[in-house]
């Protein structure tokens, strides 16, 4: 019982694969083709990424509304300004720059984390409507063709290099730190861990992953919209704690989130092979994040029990 909410997120990714290839198998009469798994992975990064950022959030014991404006914000951006590589730095600074608001407010001023963040996501939101207006702009070719390519799994590169990203950070000093402040933030204090830097830090992180998601979205879609970001609120927060991230902070893994992201993305397409009336998919799809939670609550209940 104690192991089983960090191995939640990779069961609810077992079991909605199975039933992915099981509808997919019914619907057509045949396997996935490796044109779909790529399909599937290219539309799953953009989640892993808020996944990962909001991971390292709660892990302090925090949470990040502000995900959803952040990643509209720089969806917008990246759509509009983006004509070629070397125009991405500054997406990624300005999702960072989201996240270090953010981490202003809550470690300087010292404002709840879900009061904070839920006043900044108006805010980056409604930059994003006036980036852009109404939904459209564009992405290089040659960029899609190094993230997202159709034809090419470059999508698996990125994904191991996110991953490998978290295990290297979880490593380090500052992911010690990290998972300190979230068991106890005033037991690390007394041990002399910067709270508030790292507090910051994290923020900051969890906006430049909200950027990484927004280019990889566009990369995807081929054009932006403003409102592209609202979906990742919710489901970021679900991958969390399907992937056995404790929301009192100090246990779990990103890895685990990626798994439940990956979950939660196979969803639409389990719905849809499933002949399910496209008027009804968004209740079902929303059933699925209400049982998914309840299951990542009951797992912390249990191994709070045990």
């Amino acid at each position: 019982m104690r192991d089983l909410a960090g191995r939640l997120g990779y069961l609810v990714l077992a079991a909605t694969a199975v039933a992915y290839l099981a509808v997919y198998a019914t619907g057509l009469g045949r396997l996935p083709t490796a044109f779909d798994y790529l399909s599937i992975l290219n539309t799953t990064l953009p989640l892993v990424f808020v996944a990962i950022g909001q991971s390292l959030v709660v892990l302090t014991g925090g949470i990040d509304l502000s995900v959803g404006g952040t990643v509209s914000l720089c969806v917008a951006v990246t759509a509009v300004a983006v004509t070629g590589f070397e125009q991405l730095p500054l997406v990624l600074a300005i999702g960072t720059a989201c996240g270090v608001v953010n981490g202003l407010i809550v470690a300087a001023g010292r404002i709840a984390p879900i009061l904070a963040t839920l006043a900044t996501l108006p805010i980056f939101t409604g930059a994003a409507l006036w980036v852009l207006p109404v939904p459209g702009g564009s992405i290089p070719p040659q960029i899609r063709a190094v993230l997202t390519n159709p034809d090419l799994p470059t999508g698996l590169i990125w994904l191991g290099l996110a991953v490998a990203g978290w295990l290297v950070l979880r490593r380090t000093r500052f992911g010690m730190r990290v998972y300190a402040i979230g068991s106890d933030a005033g037991a690390a204090r007394a041990v002399g861990v910067p709270v508030e830097r790292v507090t910051f830090g994290v923020y900051a992180l969890s906006g430049l992953c909200c950027a990484l998601a927004a280019v990889f979205y566009v990369s995807t879609t081929t054009a932006g919209d403003a409102n592209a970001g609202a979906p990742f609120i919710l489901t970021s927060i679900a991958a969390v704690v399907v992937g056995g991230v404790a929301f009192t902070g100090g246990r779990g893994s990103a890895v685990g989130a990626v798994a439940g992201a990956a979950a939660l993305a196979l969803v639409i397409d389990v719905l849809f092979f499933a002949g399910i009336d496209p008027l009804y998919q968004a209740l079902f799809q929303g059933l699925f994040l209400v049982v998914a939670v309840m299951l990542g609550s009951l797992a912390m209940l249990l191994r709070r029990a045990t």
